[in-house]
C-alpha cells in the first residue's frame, strides 16, 4: 500500500494543477492590463485600469489621474479574490490636484457622508483594508496607528464596506487616491 500513496497524491497534484486557469490580457503597450486566475479553490482578478465609478466617488473637479512613475508603480487598481466562504475586492485610483488639501477635505467629507458617518484620521502611510479598527468583532471604523501624521485619511461606512479618501498634502497642491474595500463572508456577495 506504501507504492500507491506517491502515486495518488501525484494524481490528485495533477488533477489539482490541471483544473487551474491563468488569464493574462496585455494593453497597447505590451504590458498586462488584466490577469485572471481561477482555482478549484478561488479566483484571482487583477484590473490595472480601474473605473472611478467603481469606488462610488466623484473625482474632484480639475484634479488629473496621478501618472505612473514606473513598471510597478500603477495609479489605479480594481483586485477581487474570492474562496470558498470569503472574498475581498479593493479598488483603488490615485489623483493630483493643484487645490490645497483643506479644499479636498471639504469636498470629500461631504460626498462621505452618504455611506454612514465621516471618520477623518492622520496617518503617516495608507494602511487601506479588512485590518482598519482594532475591534475584529466590531463593524465599526477606526483610525489605524496613534492617528498622528500629514496624511489625512477620510472614512465612511463600516469594516466590511468602506469608502476611503487618502490625501497627502504637497508643496502645491496635493495627490490622493480614491479607495473602496468590500469584504464577504459566508453570507454576503460582493
Amino acid at each position: 500500500m506504501q507504492i500507491f500513496k506517491p502515486a495518488i497524491v501525484a494524481l490528485v497534484a495533477f488533477f489539482a494543477l490541471s483544473a487551474c486557469s491563468v488569464n493574462v490580457k496585455k494593453n497597447q503597450e505590451g504590458n498586462d492590463k488584466n490577469v485572471d486566475i481561477k482555482t478549484p479553490f478561488g479566483e484571482i482578478h487583477v484590473d490595472k485600469g480601474a473605473d472611478v465609478k467603481d469606488t462610488g466617488l466623484p473625482v474632484y473637479a480639475g484634479a488629473r489621474l496621478k501618472p505612473s512613475t514606473g513598471d510597478n508603480d500603477e495609479k489605479s487598481a480594481n483586485v477581487n479574490i474570492s474562496s470558498f466562504g470569503y472574498g475581498v475586492r479593493v479598488v483603488a485610483v490615485s489623483y493630483e490636484s493643484d487645490d490645497p488639501p483643506s479644499k479636498l477635505v471639504t469636498f470629500y467629507k461631504e460626498q462621505l457622508k452618504r455611506f454612514g458617518t465621516v471618520l477623518e484620521c492622520h496617518t503617516a502611510d495608507h494602511k487601506w483594508g479588512p485590518h482598519s479598527g482594532n475591534d475584529r468583532d466590531s463593524e465599526e471604523l477606526k483610525c489605524d496607528g496613534d492617528n498622528n501624521g500629514k496624511t489625512i485619511e477620510l472614512k465612511a461606512g463600516k469594516k466590511s464596506n468602506q469608502h476611503i479618501v487618502a490625501i497627502d498634502p504637497k508643496d502645491k497642491g496635493a495627490d490622493f487616491a480614491l479607495v473602496y474595500v468590500r469584504l464577504r463572508g459566508k453570507e454576503d456577495t460582493i
